[in-house]
């Protein structure tokens, strides 16, 4: 009888505790082995800070955001405050007879008066576009063309180059260098070929890719341009450009540059008023939905689109001032440059008034311009 007791005994001690019996007891699940039920819905993602941000912007705020005016030469600083302007691009007068002091001050009164804070944008390549080095108060020398830099001293002079000219810039208060060109050129007597590398599309990457690793390292806005590439055609500030390669030459060769810089982190590409007829034989690419569903599409970009100045004769001799900044918007741009600020302004926001531009459509631009500024640290993402 004794025996059968302590039979029990055991037995009971065993289910109740296997550590009774000399096995371990099965561990309790942790927070990290919690069962989830089948149903459960998952975690939803963290809101964007982009989204938030322009969430609390009224839809007149929204479209000034779509705007990289040029500044005006009177009053820039009620302007910008008044509309709250995405931002400003500054030109060779901007920097006549200023000096380095002048300038920041200057570019500081716009900051202050601007609700939400700008880009501050110049056209920096090196060679024959210097807005701020081509002013001796700036630097005792114009910045070389990369041609020229890469001759001497190859992409060491290329790297060192760009970090001073981003320290430069920063220090006056501009946070957007319209740089790198990446249009692939070898023949000296094309137009863009003073400006551009100079070399087949594989050196050109290389040079671009160069480029903006450093800008972004430097946390200086970058413009890939001109998109699509503008291979031999002529000036656009004068007159309509038709380019009538086909398209395998944008794919093996044009395109390339472009995808290196998106693949290193650009965070905008400017696109150009030619009229490529490959893909779209009517528009010039600025206005061509079918040229902006390749830039998303095909070379997977996601950051701002924007157009080239909309004065330019280009546009100004293929549509009005006004249509072109709705065509702009209706095509995917997500920043219009312009030198008419106020006319194309209003005619976008009656354009969204009256259902020609739905709100959404201005909403997704805003986000990403918004987006753009959080990265340049322009504004605190976590707010």
């Amino acid at each position: 009888m004794k025996k059968r007791m302590l039979s029990l005994l055991l037995a009971a001690l065993c289910l109740a505790g296997m550590a009774a019996c000399g096995q371990d007891a099965p561990a309790e699940p942790t927070s990290s082995e919690a069962v989830i039920p089948e149903n459960a819905e998952p975690e939803p993602p963290a809101p964007d800070p982009a989204e938030l941000y322009v969430n609390n912007l009224p839809l007149e705020a929204q479209v000034a955001q779509m705007f990289f005016a040029r500044c005006p030469d009177v009053d820039a600083a009620a302007l910008a405050g008044e509309y709250g302007i995405g931002g400003y691009i500054l030109f060779g007068r901007d920097f006549e007879g200023q000096t380095p002091d002048s300038v920041t001050a200057t570019i500081q009164s716009y900051q202050d008066a601007a609700a939400t804070p700008m880009l501050i944008g110049v056209d920096e390549e090196g060679g024959t576009v210097v807005r701020v080095s081509a002013n001796p108060a700036f630097r005792a020398e114009k910045f070389r063309s990369p041609q020229a830099l890469y001759n001497e001293g190859g992409f060491d002079l290329i790297t060192s180059d760009t970090m001073e000219k981003d320290e430069l810039l920063a220090s006056i208060g501009v946070n957007v260098n319209f740089a790198p060109v990446c249009d692939v050129s070898t023949d000296p007597n094309d137009f863009m070929n003073a400006r551009s590398f100079g070399r087949d599309a594989a050196q050109t990457s290389e040079y671009v890719r160069t480029v903006v690793g450093q800008m972004a390292a430097d946390g200086m806005g970058m413009v890939l341009k001109h998109f699509p590439g503008y291979g031999n055609n002529i000036d656009t500030h004068t007159g309509i450009a038709t380019d009538e390669r086909p398209i395998e030459t944008f794919r093996e060769s044009d395109f390339l540059p472009f995808a290196a810089g998106i693949e290193a982190g650009a965070q905008s590409v400017l696109v150009s008023h030619n009229i490529v007829t490959c893909m779209d034989s009517e528009l010039p690419a600025s206005l061509s939905p079918a040229v902006h569903d390749i830039l998303r599409d095909e070379l997977g970009f996601e950051g701002v689109i924007m157009t080239d100045d909309l004065i330019m004769e280009a546009i100004t001799d293929y549509t009005g001032g006004e249509n072109a900044a709705v065509l702009a918007v209706q095509a995917g741009n997500d920043m219009l440059v312009s030198s008419d600020f106020v006319t194309q302004y209003n005619a976008v926001l009656a354009a969204v008034q009256d259902g020609t531009i739905s709100e959404d459509r201005i909403r997704e631009s805003a986000i990403r311009v918004i987006r753009w500024k959080m990265d340049l640290g322009l504004l605190d993402a976590a707010k």
